[in-house]
């Protein structure tokens, strides 16, 4: 098992599913994400797995017969701390509308449940989001990105590439 943790956000799934790994076009990609799956490198938080379950595609099905070695369930009590305080710094943060602080606070929005959980357990987030160049007071922003509010937890946001190095993945 890896000293490092990944904690995937659903878009690390929905991108490469729709665009350049197609189940078809690229089996061994998958096959190398369910090992490491499996034995708990890559970590899946309960949110995340309702989101992509919820499809109706190749995706959905391949999340629905995976095996997950570490299954996050988002109700623990050091996570809803941190959740709390995510939506918090949300709140305080003058670089953030109140629309965010809304947006992030629906029952379906993964995102600030993964900054909450990767804080809590020490995870590396794995995401395709990119941090908003210029957020500043002047220009508030209504659409929070999890890089931006991560760092505020000091919390590592990566891409989908630097897990496959770091896991050694060989396509």
């Amino acid at each position: 098992m890896a000293d490092e943790l990944f904690l995937i956000d659903a878009n690390a799934l929905i991108t490469p599913h729709l665009t350049y790994y197609p189940f078809d076009f690229a089996p061994s990609f998958w096959s190398q994400l369910e090992e490491n799956t499996k034995n708990g490198n890559i970590v899946i938080l309960d949110m995340v797995k309702a989101e992509i379950t919820q499809g109706n595609d190749a995706l959905s099905d391949w999340m629905n017969n995976l095996e997950i070695g570490t299954l996050v369930d988002r109700r623990q009590p050091g996570i809803i701390t941190k959740y709390s305080e995510v939506l918090t710094f949300l709140q305080n943060d003058p670089r953030y509308q109140e629309a965010a602080l809304h947006e992030w606070s629906k029952g379906s929005v993964a995102d600030p449940w993964l900054i909450a959980t990767a804080a809590d357990k020490g995870y590396t987030i794995i995401t395709f989001e990119k941090p908003v160049a210029g957020l500043s007071p002047k220009n508030p922003s209504k659409r929070p990105k999890i890089p931006d509010v991560a760092a505020a937890f000091d919390v590592q946001t990566k891409d989908l590439f630097y897990l496959m190095r770091q896991l050694n993945f060989r396509l």
